[in-house]
């Protein structure tokens, strides 16, 4: 199997290797058991926030959309006021600034409190999602992107190939993307959304794959070397890079294939 490659790689051999891939197989559960929680807290909370943001009493609403969902305060403000640049930039902050601090200095169980808060906050950021699209919609591009996602993520943890050079292409890309995405922030072009679209589709599904297999060969390093200290928080690592390869896949499918409310 290919993980027995990647531990005969780094020079194990035996009972050894025997017991560094069982260990690898219960690393890749827990990474995906993670990852899973985290997805079913954004998917929740963005629900409950949806509920909160709207409501079907006039009396009660304080703006309209324009496609008839009427927005309570709450969702006037999170969706129209100035606090929504903080909810979109504010998990790019903590990507950027707190997470690798966290990983540093916190322990195993803080580290996996900070990505489901930082998923629970997600769900506040994908809240809209349930305003603008059918159920219907959500739950096929869901269905659609675990598919996609599965696959993907198999190919990564099994393959002989070393995918370490489409990696390094795939970031710069996805610098190239944030950049665009900026860009048209203020362009609010549908044609150049959709091309985004496209190209962040493609980025994210070579990172899946890439991301697997740096999580499998990762852990199969500090394995050999008895670094249980990190193996405890590489899980919640691995979850988090996992966790927003799906959202961001998940989202840039719904431009396609989402109906509108």
């Amino acid at each position: 199997m290919a993980q027995y490659d990647t531990i005969r790689a780094a020079g194990v051999s035996g009972a050894r290797a025997a017991q560094i891939d069982e260990g690898l197989r219960a690393h890749m559960n827990k990474v995906y058991g993670t990852m899973s929680v985290g997805m079913l807290i954004t998917a929740a909370a963005a629900w409950a926030i949806a509920g909160l943001a709207t409501t079907t009493d006039p009396s009660m609403a304080a703006a309209q959309l324009p496609n008839g969902t009427l927005l309570t305060g709450f969702g006037t403000a999170i969706y129209g006021g100035p606090l929504r640049w903080v909810i979109m930039l504010a998990p790019l902050a903590f990507l950027f600034f707190g997470w690798g601090a966290l990983l540093q200095r916190g322990s195993a169980a803080a580290v996996q409190l900070g990505f489901f808060a930082f998923a629970a906050f997600m769900g506040l950021s994908l809240s809209s999602v349930f305003i603008v699209y059918t159920s219907f919609s959500i739950v096929q591009t869901f269905l659609v992107t675990a598919i996609a996602f599965a696959g993907l993520s198999l190919y990564g943890y099994t393959t002989k190939r070393d995918l370490a050079p489409m990696g390094t292409f795939l970031i710069m890309g996805l610098i190239g993307l944030v950049v665009a995405m900026i860009i048209n922030i203020f362009l609010q072009s549908p044609v150049w959304m959709y091309a985004i679209s496209a190209i962040g589709l493609l980025i994210f599904a070579g990172l899946t794959a890439w991301n697997t297999q740096e999580i499998k060969n990762e852990y199969v390093m500090h394995a050999v070397h008895g670094d249980s200290e990190w193996m405890d928080k590489a899980a919640s690592n691995g979850a988090l890079s996992l966790y927003i390869n799906f959202l961001n896949m998940f989202q840039f499918l719904l431009m396609f294939m989402g109906q509108q409310e």
